[in-house]
């Protein structure tokens, strides 16, 4: 079985748009139920010194959600319309682009990172 985490981009075919992912993954999820439509999202940066570094530095952000039944918001990309993030009471397509880099994966690893770099 394929792991949708390694092919979120491609769930719909190779050349599938974002809009036909998302209504594949809501139609996949039809019938599971709200309490168990949890989601996460993770990144990971890892920074090399040089191309034989014995010890790059690893970056991890993680982003907890929901899949709701339906789109909702314009902003963002990829899953973002179905991604609801409680603690913000709105889809990640909702948030401006300032909230998003606050809370998301990306953002969280991304931190980590400056701060690994700035502090040695």
């Amino acid at each position: 079985a394929k792991s949708f985490a390694r092919y979120s981009a491609r769930y719909s075919g190779e050349n599938a748009t974002d809009q036909q992912n998302l209504e594949k993954l809501l139609h996949t999820l039809r019938d599971v139920p709200d309490d168990k439509r949890q989601a996460r999202f993770h990144c990971v940066l890892v920074y090399l010194r040089h191309a034989e570094d014995p010890t790059p530095i690893v970056c991890h952000g993680s982003w907890p959600g929901v899949i709701t039944r339906q789109a909702a918001g314009n902003g963002g990309f990829g899953y973002d319309p179905i991604f609801f993030v409680p603690s913000e009471g709105k889809t990640a397509a909702e948030l401006t682009r300032e909230e998003k880099s606050a809370i998301s994966h990306r953002g969280q690893a991304l931190k980590l990172l400056l701060d690994a770099l700035r502090n040695g």
